[in-house]
């Protein structure tokens, strides 16, 4: 599986917004941007869970240590 880069993803993420909300782009490429901005979208989301995750695992390592 490629890793997914969130900084990375969220850049995509925007430029994406940007030529959705232009008007300039045909249906067809509309849908094709909005297909990838919902799988990046879902990609981070992930990521954040993780990330969410692991410092709820961290901080409850900690707090057993600590008493």
């Amino acid at each position: 599986m490629k890793r997914v880069d969130y900084e990375k993803s969220v850049a995509r993420l925007e430029e994406i917004v940007e030529k959705l909300e232009s008007g300039n782009i045909s249906l067809d490429e509309s849908m094709k941007l909005f297909e990838e901005g919902t799988k990046l979208t879902s990609a981070c989301y992930e990521l954040l869970k993780k990330a969410e995750q692991k410092i709820t695992d961290i901080t409850e390592i900690e707090e057993t240590e600590n008493e």
